[in-house]
């Protein structure tokens, strides 16, 4: 019934297969890829026609996992997948990179691209597989694609480079990077490191390009046996004649807009050209005016890049190597816990810090179950950083992308949770915007924390690299602006310490680079680093060694594990107790780590004095400050160590005899208190007459020696006396007394207990005479 195609083989220890023919066989193209038992269909449709006046490449790639993949039911309330997640977002924005430069130029047919993780084994991570799902699937349907590509994920661990880590191993080691590629060359990288060289940064990149020509290979070998008949392209012909009547006509002008250093003039000397070519081809046909408005833009690009490889003239006047003007300064925000405003050239962003507690975690419901995440970065990009009107609001996929990028070259230089117990948001707003606004984020992001008293390991810069390629001429730009970005052949983002490289991504619009280009940039990059590096240092050197006045201060102590439930209390009656009188946060994890927040240390202390008393120990001979919290006619109890009571007995309240315990306490008065003894059953007896009640220094005890008593004998009849034999109906003064038993069987002194006082909390050595 099915006519399937299946290839196969063996790639990093898991068998990798891809077939076709089974599943979806009304798409276009459709591929089941499966490593291990992580499985993703890939389905591509493409409009046949394409819509009129359109002039762009309407691509789009939708990456989805299905919690059934992995065994489980979404979270919230509706309980099925909705709206893309962050991971979902990143996971198509990484397809599509690679994807997007491989279709010929003047290809404008829409296409969707829609990956599906049906099964999740917790091994295999599942974008690597949509990767190569997608490019499989693009490759057999029949549109122009000049690929196939495939992609790689390497971790890093005592030296060695490991092929499709999992993400914990990823995570335990050096470096994270992800590589898609031709079979020729590298086209994207996506990576976060600890602090590595280039050299090492580079060989990941090239051991990745290795793994990926195998896969190439084998995309290849399904297209012989399951491609569709390629899409035939319309010839342009030879549009010559259309490049010298526009060059003619604003040639000289585009020249001269180029030379123009502020940004605003040389967007308005362009847009009187662009003016100026729309007018000349009023009349003309809509397909006309599309092509001419295209050769505008070649002829745009072929001045600027030539200035710049033959020349070494950029579009501001620096020469390939030089970094714009740096200006920086910290606690731009008076109320902010950290603040930075990072300026480079006619890019900007306020950069703030913000210190949470345990409760500000964010919470993450994916394949892998649910997780929290104690640092986050928001990137925001409003129209006016760039002058222009437009939509505001919710993050795009361009923002959550160039946030995650931030995030990435800022994660490995965090402090870990023991070192610094609080959750850290930072929020990047752009306010210009004339290249790598991202970059200015992890400066500024590096910034903002270390103004917040965060403990980074070092401070970490970013700078954006360009290339212009024209056959085996090239030119890579340090700091690139906006226009060398879109008119130039790739995009190179290295962020890093001193000490080496913390994340790399790149995206290239050609069709690919070669090791030596990466090498020559990695190692400019390197240089520019180190300058932003010195000017970020003008600003603040070393991070503050206090926190902000309007930050949470957070205490943390460890408890054993036995005494959880005693902090913890029925039902969370105690924790309850503890964060209402005292005002602080009190969060306890199951290894007995407690973690005490407020911006009031006063607050944190008494939390954690409080625990302190309920977890440890008295100790006989040392004074305490107590609460009374009970009073009786022997003495008062008093509750100290926020969850021990003892007996101070009435002849220990004061060195002189107490007539009535209520003439000198009263319930809710705070005492201090010397422990005197602790019996076998745990009941503590209290002095206060030992202890200063002003200063809670120990007193000498002054008062002598109780003489022991003697032994009293026969006390003979306890009877009323002439009231005769109980036998004979009545109980004389002096008659013997019949045993009835214990007097708590007799259900005789109602209010009382047993007689030396043990259930009524008395200690043991404390009897009624």
């Amino acid at each position: 019934m099915f006519n399937m195609k299946k290839v196969e083989m063996e790639w990093g220890g898991q068998t990798l297969t891809l077939e076709t023919g089974r599943v979806a066989r009304q798409a276009d193209g459709a591929v089941l890829a499966t490593l291990g038992e992580t499985v993703v269909l890939c389905a591509v449709t493409a409009a046949k026609s394409v819509k009129e006046g359109q002039d762009f490449f309407p691509l789009t790639v939708h990456y989805q996992e299905k919690f059934s993949s992995a065994g489980r039911i979404p979270g919230g309330f509706f309980k099925r997948e909705r709206g893309a997640t962050e991971k979902e977002t990143l996971t198509s924005r990484l397809i599509d990179r690679p994807v997007r430069p491989l279709f010929p130029e003047g290809f404008y047919n829409e296409i969707n691209v829609i990956c599906q993780v049906l099964s999740y084994d917790g091994e295999n991570e599942p974008d690597i597989v949509a990767m190569i799902a997608a490019s499989a699937a693009l490759t057999i349907s029949g549109v122009p694609f000049m690929g196939p590509i495939a992609g790689a994920r390497v971790g890093y661990k005592d030296g060695e480079y490991v092929l499709n880590p999992t993400m914990a191993e990823a995570a335990e080691g050096d470096l994270d990077l992800v590589v898609a590629g031709t079979g020729n060359a590298v086209m994207m990288v996506e990576s976060e490191a600890n602090e590595l060289s280039e050299e090492v940064m580079l060989g990941g990149v090239m051991f990745a390009h290795a793994e990926i020509k195998k896969v190439v290979n084998l995309i290849i070998d399904l297209a012989e046996q399951a491609a569709k008949e390629p899409w035939e392209i319309a010839d342009k012909g030879d549009q010559s004649a259309l490049k010298a009547k526009i060059k003619d006509l604003v040639g000289s002008d585009i020249a001269a807009a180029y030379k123009k250093t502020d940004k605003s003039e040389r967007s308005a000397a362009l847009n009187e050209a662009r003016a100026k070519v729309k007018q000349a081809f009023a009349e003309a046909e809509g397909q006309e005016q599309m092509a001419a408005g295209k050769m505008l833009k070649k002829l745009e690009a072929e001045i600027v890049r030539g200035a710049i490889l033959k020349d070494d003239s950029r579009i501001d006047g620096r020469n390939t190597k030089q970094v714009r003007p740096i200006e920086a300064m910290v606690h731009f925000l008076p109320r902010t816990h950290g603040s930075a405003l990072f300026t480079r050239g006619e890019t900007q962003a306020i950069c703030t810090t913000t210190l949470g507690t345990k409760d500000s975690e964010q919470m993450i419901d994916g394949l892998e179950g649910l997780t929290y995440s104690h640092f986050m970065l928001h990137y925001n990009f409003p129209p006016y950083s760039v002058g222009e009107v437009g939509r505001f609001g919710a993050p795009g996929r361009r923002e959550i992308g160039h946030g995650k990028l931030a995030w990435r070259a800022l994660h490995r230089v965090l402090p870990s949770k023991e070192e610094f117990p609080y959750t850290i948001r930072v929020l990047s707003d752009i306010t210009e915007s004339n290249g790598s606004s991202s970059m200015a984020t992890v400066c500024g992001g590096s910034l903002s924390m270390m103004d917040a008293g965060v403990p980074l390991k070092r401070p970490v810069s970013g700078i954006a690299m360009g290339l212009i390629l024209e056959g085996d001429e090239f030119a890579i730009l340090s700091d690139i602006l906006g226009d060398e970005d879109h008119l130039g052949d790739m995009d190179f983002k290295v962020a890093g310490t001193s000490e080496g490289i913390t994340s790399l991504q790149m995206d290239i619009k050609v069709a690919g680079i070669t090791e030596e280009i990466m090498k020559v940039a990695l190692e400019q990059a390197k240089d520019g680093r180190a300058h932003i590096l010195g000017e970020m240092s003008k600003a603040l050197g070393e991070t503050r060694s206090e926190l902000s006045a309007h930050a949470p201060r957070i205490e943390t102590m460890q408890i054993d594990k036995s005494k959880i439930r005693d902090v913890i209390g029925t039902g969370g009656k105690v924790i309850r107790e503890i964060v209402a009188e005292t005002g602080a946060k009190v969060d306890i994890d199951d290894e007995g780590v407690i973690k005490v927040s407020s911006s009031d240390l006063s607050q944190i202390e008494a939390a954690m004095n409080w625990i302190k008393g309920i977890v440890e120990e008295p100790e006989v001979g040392k004074v305490y400050t107590g609460k009374v919290v009970n009073l009786v006619d022997f003495g008062a109890f008093v509750n100290f160590m926020g969850g021990k009571d003892g007996l101070v007995h009435v002849s220990e309240i004061k060195n002189e005899r107490v007539e009535k315990v209520s003439d000198e306490l009263s319930e809710g008065q705070e005492v201090k208190v010397k422990v005197l003894e602790i019996d076998g059953r745990g009941k503590v007896r209290l002095s206060m007459r030992v202890v200063d009640q002003e200063t809670g220094e120990e007193l000498e005890d002054t008062r002598p020696p109780r003489e022991p008593r003697g032994d009293r004998g026969d006390r003979g009849g306890r009877g009323r006396g002439g009231g005769g034999d109980r036998d004979g109906g009545g109980r004389g003064r002096g008659g013997p007394r019949r045993d009835r038993g214990p007097r708590r069987e007799r259900g005789e002194d109602k209010g009382k207990s047993d007689e030396d006082g043990s259930d009524i909390g008395l200690p043991s050595f404390i009897t009624e005479d």
